[in-house]
């Protein structure tokens, strides 16, 4: 019996705030992981969650020294720990409790995590209640879900799934073993590569927020987008995320970026290849970002900046000037990182000096 089958068949469905339930022995888990077991290699686990909510039949997980301290208080079972934790803290199973030596315990969760993920269900072959426009062209193993609306002209590569309620409008483009799911929208002149994943809500091709006064200065005018979105090959983009088309020419993200929940890309705007976007960030029209730039949760950036190759921004920061390659700035508004805590550093002698 293999250890792939054995994860299969020992899968309970179940999930909540005690996590995903699976049931193994210390030592089957040591031997998918292909790890060192210490300890009581019998002990039956159950449950996988952090070490502040672990009990007897729980597996956590430690990865560094810094957490490593805690396993003796811990109510853990057993615990996937990362060897270099061992040598800044050396710690000992104790009785009846398992530790699973690994040279990394953050991949080796994420390889745990993949064996037992509950298989998302997909549409099989075309729901009759899709509606195809005549003019559209599917790969012969697309498969469509119930209530999703392809556009004319639409034309989707091999091994593409479409989940439900999925709305494509005219002329849109999308390569191969791509994934859209549940109430994406991807709107008129779109192109989309390979392996691309839409989370449910995405929104590619929405006008951009471009506005002009009018000419008696009493409100506002909507000025029109004609340009489109075109995303590369093995870009993820997060749940109820929006990326806008351009007014003219495209809206550009790179191949292999990452873009969590809740990003808002403004129109025209350039994000080089494996970037990674944290989520409630706002990038402001016709800004550029190079390639491998990191940008932390809940960061501003405004528009017609430029961050430059590996660029890294701290979370919460305001971007309102360009930001040199290599860079990590913080703040708002954002400066270098060592700039930031010599000012904040600064800050606190200024307020203490007052109070004498």
């Amino acid at each position: 019996m293999t250890t792939a089958v054995n994860i299969e068949t020992e899968r309970e469905a179940a999930s909540g705030a005690s996590g995903v339930r699976a049931r193994w022995t210390a030592a089957q888990l040591a031997k998918l992981l292909e790890a060192e077991l210490r300890g009581d290699g019998e002990i039956e686990l159950t449950r996988l969650d952090g070490l502040s909510g672990a009990d007897e039949h729980t597996l956590t997980f430690i990865r560094d020294g810094a957490n490593a301290h805690r396993w003796a208080t811990s109510r853990a079972g057993a615990a996937l720990i990362s060897r270099s934790a061992l040598k800044d803290v050396p710690v000992e199973p104790g009785d009846g409790r398992a530790l699973i030596v690994v040279d990394d315990a953050d991949d080796a969760m994420a390889h745990l995590l993949e064996q037992i993920a509950p298989v998302q269900h997909a549409p099989s072959g075309i729901h009759p209640g899709a509606t195809i426009d005549a003019g559209a062209t599917l790969a012969a193993d697309v498969c469509v879900g119930a209530g999703a609306v392809i556009g004319p002209r639409c034309a989707i590569g091999a091994g593409t799934v479409i989940h439900a309620g999925v709305i494509l409008g005219a002329h849109v483009m999308i390569g191969a073993g791509c994934t859209l799911n549940p109430r994406a929208i991807v709107q008129d002149r779109c192109v989309i590569g390979d392996r691309v994943v839409l989370h449910p809500g995405v929104v590619l091709g929405a006008v951009g927020f471009g506005l002009r006064p009018t000419p008696a200065g009493a409100g506002m005018l909507v000025v029109p987008h004609v340009g489109h979105v075109e995303i590369g090959d093995d870009v993820e983009i997060g749940a109820n995320s929006c990326v806008d088309r351009g007014k003219f020419g495209a809206t550009i993200i790179g191949t292999g970026t990452k873009i969590d929940n809740l990003v808002q890309v403004g129109h025209n705007v350039r994000i080089g290849r494996n970037c990674v976007i944290c989520g409630n960030t706002g990038i402001g029209g016709s800004a550029t970002l190079g390639d491998g730039v990191v940008v932390g949760g809940h960061v501003g950036i405004s528009d017609n900046v430029t961050i430059g190759e590996g660029a890294h921004i701290a979370g919460k920061s305001g971007v309102t000037c360009d930001i040199p390659a290599g860079e990590a700035w913080m703040g708002y508004p954002a400066v270098p990182v060592r700039l930031f805590w010599k000012m904040t550093a600064l800050l606190k002698r200024m307020a203490g000096s007052k109070k004498k």
